[in-house]
């Protein structure tokens, strides 16, 4: 008896608390349970010493138990491994061995008091990837990660066997979105925020903005040095892509307000022997909104033996513009 009344008061407990974990801090929620996704689908979360610093990554190897081709993604601006949850179990059943790193001042990884710049990035990758003993891999970007993947394969082409860049950062724009974007105060701003990265914004409770708020501001620092760093044009590789030999493919969503498809497009004539794949109906998150088409545009790519020719074409992404909505918090 005394055993059922304290699972009974166990049980009471837990449904007080659970409600106020999920209003207080539903993002971290939403991350947990992400996470608990990702480790049931073969996903391991790991940490490594890099230049002295801890590195937390993401592991993923063929469910076959083959040794898989080594893949390795990088994540943008203000963002963690997690943001390819959506392609992270897909990609390793398609037999690659995938390594996700939070980059340096990101996620899970240790955030020193230095200046962050495109070039620090490059260097960790350069530096994870002979940690966990890769001497060459392919790469793909997204976003500012793009940019990184890029210089990475111009500096160090050794280490480089195809790259993929999707919705990428990296050579000048007219960047017509304003300087605090990534950084939002209030629910306004996280609501203009949401507009720019996807047409279909998410309609978040004030809860949940409010806890979102507080993420972004924990990380303002750092994302305002990155973009401090990025505005000088010293590490644009406008002029330079051109030298890339490595099969690159271009994936881009023809709705991205925030690095619209003429980037990318710029990118496709820089680059002599690249391919374009665009997903109709996807803004920048394309890689997480849209990760199916994304998919279905990289696996067969990266598999491709003899590599793709150069070329474009157009992978239908999302079903009309509609809304999203969160779930909404226990009861």
């Amino acid at each position: 008896m005394k055993i059922v009344l304290r699972l009974a008061w166990l049980l009471f407990i837990l449904l007080c608390i659970v409600p106020g974990v999920f209003y207080y801090n539903p993002v971290w929620v939403n991350e947990e349970y992400i996470r608990y996704e990702l480790w049931r689908h073969g996903v391991h979360s790991k940490a490594i010493e890099v230049d002295g610093h801890r590195i937390h990554y993401f592991e993923a190897a063929p469910p076959d138990g083959s040794p898989g081709t080594p893949l390795v993604l990088i994540h943008g601006l203000g963002d963690r491994a997690e943001a390819w949850a959506a392609q992270i179990p897909a990609l390793a059943a398609a037999g690659f061995h995938v390594y996700v790193p939070d980059l340096l001042g990101y996620g899970r990884s240790d955030k020193p008091y230095i200046v962050y710049t495109v070039p620090v990035e490059v260097s960790i990758i350069y530096d994870f990837m002979r940690a966990v003993g890769l001497q060459h891999a392919d790469v793909a970007g997204w976003s500012m990660g793009g940019w990184i993947a890029a210089k990475l394969t111009l500096d160090h082409p050794e280490l480089v066997d195809r790259l993929v860049l999707e919705d990428s950062a990296g050579i000048r724009f007219n960047a017509k979105f304003p300087r605090d974007l990534f950084t939002p105060t209030d629910e306004a701003g996280l609501r203009q925020l949401e507009e720019w990265l996807s047409p279909r914004p998410i309609q978040m409770p004030h809860y949940v903005a409010r806890a979102a708020i507080r993420r972004l501001q924990r990380q303002a620092h750092i994302v305002q040095g990155s973009l401090d760093s990025m505005e000088t044009g010293k590490d644009l590789l406008d002029n330079r892509l051109s030298a890339i030999r490595q099969p690159p493919l271009i994936v881009w969503g023809d709705a991205d307000r925030l690095l619209p498809i003429s980037t990318g497009q710029e990118m496709h004539r820089e680059i002599a022997n690249s391919l374009l794949a665009t997903i109709t109906g996807c803004g920048h998150m394309a890689p997480r909104e849209c990760a199916r088409p994304v998919l279905d545009a990289t696996i067969p790519f990266l598999n491709a033996n003899p590599p793709m020719p150069r070329g474009e074409e157009t992978l239908p992404g999302t079903t009309p513009v509609t809304p999203r909505k969160l779930p909404q918090p226990p009861q």
